[in-house]
């Protein structure tokens, strides 16, 4: 079953890979790059369909396979969503871009493995929700600030993280209300800080360098909900000086990916 579970991972990597393809796709197409435009478009419709299939195949391969060998395989997504985004485009993805893309999923997948896993029950109380949304809307309001100013590949990863934070937010906050208890306050609140970090997506997309955006975004998200998961939820994290080490190292090698493909990356039109 293990490896019907890496195969079923890697579809949904590609289901994912592919509708964060169509979906920046029509965004850079879009003047306004507002949400509500886009949602009129047909082909960014079909890439949330398929964004939502990838998630789907992906909580399928969870029930059939351990974490350690399904979550490595999720972020293979920006090795796929690289070369179709560019195809989309009309062009063929250098070597170095590539390369770059293998760094960060690199890191991301050491991420991922080195964080143990956790039997408790979730629970979050008003004043931790208060907390959580608090600071990652500070975070998202700064890293949007930044991008005001910032040139378009800076720009796109500035705002692709602040989607990330926020998702990372609604992820926490998912976790506590599928493991934890069913609460209706926690089934109204999590579309705010996921329709945020939707909008935030499609003007990262818009700037035009999706590796950039993509990259950032899988950085972001996952970081956040580890960093919440451990601050708010009681989740355990690295322990020991080697798996502190290790954990520092994958971050840094994702983030090193992620500066190598905002210079090999071409602006997107």
């Amino acid at each position: 079953m293990t490896v019907v579970a890496a195969g079923v991972a890697l579809l949904g990597a590609l289901f994912f890979a592919l509708g964060a393809a169509l979906q920046q796709v029509e965004a850079v197409r879009t003047a306004d790059h507002a949400l509500l435009r886009l949602v009129r478009r047909p082909r960014w419709l079909l890439g949330g369909l398929s964004i939502v299939t990838g998630g789907a195949l992906h909580i399928v391969a969870l029930s059939l396979g351990p974490l350690t060998v399904v979550q490595p395989m999720g972020v293979a997504s920006l090795l796929f969503a690289l070369p179709i985004s560019a195809a989309m485009m009309g062009r063929r993805p250098a070597g170095a871009e590539i390369l770059a893309a293998a760094t960060v999923s690199a890191g991301l997948a050491g991420l991922v493995l080195i964080v143990p896993p956790t039997w408790n029950a979730p629970t979050l109380n008003g004043s931790e929700t208060a907390t959580l949304l608090t600071v990652t809307g500070i975070a998202a309001l700064l890293l949007w600030a930044g991008s005001r100013v910032a040139a378009p590949s800076l720009r796109a990863g500035l705002l692709a993280a602040g989607s990330g934070v926020l998702y990372g937010a609604t992820a926490t906050l998912t976790r506590v209300l599928v493991k934890g208890t069913w609460e209706i306050w926690l089934i109204l609140l999590i579309p705010v800080p996921a329709l945020v970090a939707l909008m935030l997506l499609q003007r990262a997309y818009a700037a035009g360098h999706f590796g950039v955006s993509f990259a950032s975004l899988q950085v972001a998200d996952p970081l956040t909900a580890v960093a919440f998961g451990a601050l708010l939820l009681g989740e355990p994290l690295p322990v020991g000086p080697g798996g502190v080490a290790v954990a520092v190292g994958a971050a840094g090698l994702a983030c090193v990916g992620t500066v190598a493909l905002a210079r090999t990356t071409p602006l997107s039109h």
